[in-house]
């Protein structure tokens, strides 16, 4: 069917929309195989055959129903479907139009080339499809007749050419190629029964092709086909073309030549890699070597790969190797459940706990002794050797040392006194601050007065207004009004801008604004560094640790955080002020139970407080967090601080509450 590109497209884009409204995947493969195969002329059969496999058939044909359907409101020439069902009155009308044609065929067999024109029908003189067929049908066979007489006289010329007469006018016995092609042609008969032998083959043909009902041009290309079988020789139909081999097993033709029978060339991508793998190889190996060292320069250190792959071999394991494997892991597993056991054991009696207090004890008492002195220092000024005696040792004095009179140290200030001295800040009552503002006012007035009445100053305008222009002004004002409401104005406008400005001076610059409230919030650390030691179990939730860093950093507070297991340490360090913040924050604002995200259910997530007082310096800096994958690695990370007992005695206190919730 022809199709215009318009067509085309709105028939393509109408099969789209149907496809998606029928179809859930391979949408673009059904739409693709509809427009081929409606555009290259196929039937509903062959479309529904085509649709089979991206659907099921009963949607396939539900489809090409519709596809037609759009064809016929495009307005196209829609082929018919040969898989509608025949009925007896359709084969008899078939029957009696073959009849027909074999009899017209009959009468006109003796003419030669012979055309006829279409019979008119109608009113009109329009030919129908049925006799547009019958009438091609007849120039086809008028032509595959002339070819046949051709071919008889051309054949019938070349006998009486190749057979010469004997010297005595005798015909020889021996058969010509003339001859010979004849028989191969009729197949050891006559010429005369050959050509009735092609006339059958001719009219079955055409009986097939009416029985058919096909198109012209399909009906054109049948009887071509049908004539060309026809024609050629019983040799070339029937025999093979026959393989000769010599003694070699080599190829060869009749004459004893040697035949290159064509190779199979690989179709498969796989093979035709292989192939052009191993030419590649064949082109490396036979391409002389350059000298890199002539043509290019070449870094020895640089390692080459090479360009071809190689392929690693079997690494086979050694027998029994997985069953040592298997049985350490088994090892392990019963040595972790004996632990876990002995662990639950010794938690129930308590003795775990102990060993790890004195451990703890042992511990301080090692640090004590390593740092405690011999001699200490108010002894040493009297007593002779630096060394204390021993228990039944009497104790040696320095003689010339101890005198009648009576001495008295210098007075040292205390660490802990301010460098200045406090004064006690007055807070006066509302009546009191309006009152004592209003004597200020009153004096400052008076002294403005005496300046003015000395005439060290000049007497101020009178403060005119918009209310008080006549009273102030009088006459002034009603000689001419607008001059002295002008005047006013301007009068007014001055003062305002003179407030303004006082104002923009009092205020403060951002910088400077910045600087105050940092001041508000610091505190003066100078007699003391108030320090909180916190003990958290769960550290699970990330909005917590934003809180404790970023509440420290606001607050101007340093200190550190250490995650260990079910013992976080928390330790702050700043002002009292800064500290009462900071333990609301702690022990209040967040809700540790509530908004904890632990997947362990033993730990009850809360926040402790472990110790509280006063140092003479600061031992960290800004709050950083510090994970710790073992106790000896907290501990000694306050250790580098020279606080170490902050983990001390968290750790102490943990230990503590498992023994209590043992018992």
């Amino acid at each position: 069917m022809a199709l215009s590109k318009r067509e085309y497209e709105d028939f393509k884009a109408a099969v789209d929309k149907m496809v998606y409204k029928y179809v859930a995947r391979d949408r673009s493969s059904v739409v693709s195989a509809i427009s081929h195969a409606v555009d290259s002329g196929c039937d509903k059969r062959k479309v529904e055959d085509k649709l089979m496999g991206y659907v099921d058939k009963s949607l396939a044909y539900k489809l090409a129903e519709k596809a037609f359907l759009i064809l016929e409101d495009l307005g196209a020439k829609v082929k018919s479907t040969s898989s509608r069902k025949r009925t007896h009155k359709d084969d008899n009308d078939r029957e009696k139009d073959t009849k027909r044609a074999k009899v017209k065929d009959d009468k006109e067999s003796g003419a030669e080339n012979k055309t006829s024109q279409p019979p008119s029908s109608g009113p009109n003189n329009t030919v129908s499809p049925g006799q547009i067929q019958a009438q091609q049908i007849k120039d086809i066979m008028a032509k595959a007749q002339a070819v046949i007489e051709e071919r008889k006289k051309a054949m019938a010329n070349l006998q009486t050419t190749e057979q010469k007469p004997t010297t005595n006018g005798a015909v020889p016995l021996m058969p010509q190629p003339s001859s010979l092609m004849l028989a191969s042609v009729g197949g050891g008969g006559d010429v005369s029964s050959r050509i009735a032998e092609l006339q059958a083959r001719i009219q079955a043909q055409l009986g097939n092709v009416s029985s058919l009902g096909l198109a012209g041009a399909q009906v054109g290309a049948a009887l071509g086909a049908a004539v060309a079988s026809a024609t050629k020789p019983l040799g070339e139909q029937s025999k093979p073309t026959p393989l000769i081999l010599d003694a070699e097993g080599r190829t060869v033709d009749q004459s004893g030549k040697e035949v290159h029978l064509t190779q199979r060339i690989p179709t498969l991508k796989a093979n035709i890699r292989a192939k052009k793998r191993e030419e590649f190889k064949q082109q490396l190996q036979e391409k002389p070597v350059e000298d890199s060292a002539e043509s290019n320069f070449f870094d020895p250190r640089v390692s080459m790969r090479p360009s071809i792959k190689v392929k690693r071999p079997f690494k086979f394991h050694d027998q029994g190797k997985f069953i040592q494997l298997a049985q350490r892991e088994r090892a392990k597993a019963r040595l972790e459940k004996l632990q876990c056991e002995i662990s639950q054991v010794a938690k129930k009696t308590g003795i775990s706990s102990a060993a790890k207090l004195a451990q703890l004890e042992q511990r301080e008492m090692k640090v004590i002794t390593d740092e405690c002195p011999e001699v200490e220092w108010w002894d040493a000024i009297v007593l002779q050797g630096n060394r204390y005696p021993e228990e039944d040792e009497i104790p040696k004095l320095k003689d010339d040392y101890i005198t009648r009179l009576i001495e008295h140290p210098l007075e040292v200030r205390c660490p802990s006194d301010p460098l200045k001295p406090v004064t006690l800040e007055v807070f006066l009552t509302k009546k009191e601050r309006k009152k004592l503002r209003r004597m200020n006012r009153r004096e400052a007035w008076k002294e403005k007065q005496e300046k003015i009445r000395l005439g060290l100053e000049p007497p101020p305008e009178p403060k005119v207004r918009m209310a008080n222009l006549m009273r102030v002004l009088g006459t002034e004002a009603v000689l001419d009004p607008t001059k002295m409401e002008k005047h006013v104005r301007e009068q007014m406008a001055k003062r305002l801008k003179a407030h303004q400005d006082a104002n923009a001076a009092r205020k403060l610059t951002p910088e400077q604004q910045r600087e105050k409230k940092i001041h508000k919030i610091k505190e003066d650390t100078t007699t003391g560094i108030h320090v909180t030691v916190y003990k958290v179990t769960d550290f699970s939730n990330g909005s917590h640790k934003f809180k404790v860093e970023t509440n420290a950093k606001q607050l101007f507070l340093t200190g550190t955080v250490v995650l260990f297991k079910d013992i976080n340490v928390v330790v702050v360090e700043g002002g009292p002020k800064q500290q009462k913040k900071y333990k609301r924050l702690m022990m209040e604002r967040i809700k540790w139970a509530e908004e904890s995200r632990s997947k362990d259910a033993d730990i009850e997530p809360k926040c402790q407080l472990v110790w509280e007082g006063i140092v003479p310096e600061r031992n960290f800096g800004e709050m950083q967090f510090k994970a710790c994958p073992t106790e000896s690695f907290a501990r000694d990370h306050f250790k580098k601080h020279g606080v170490e007992h902050y983990w001390d005695l968290s750790y102490g206190k943990k230990i503590l509450e498992e023994a209590d919730s043992g018992v």
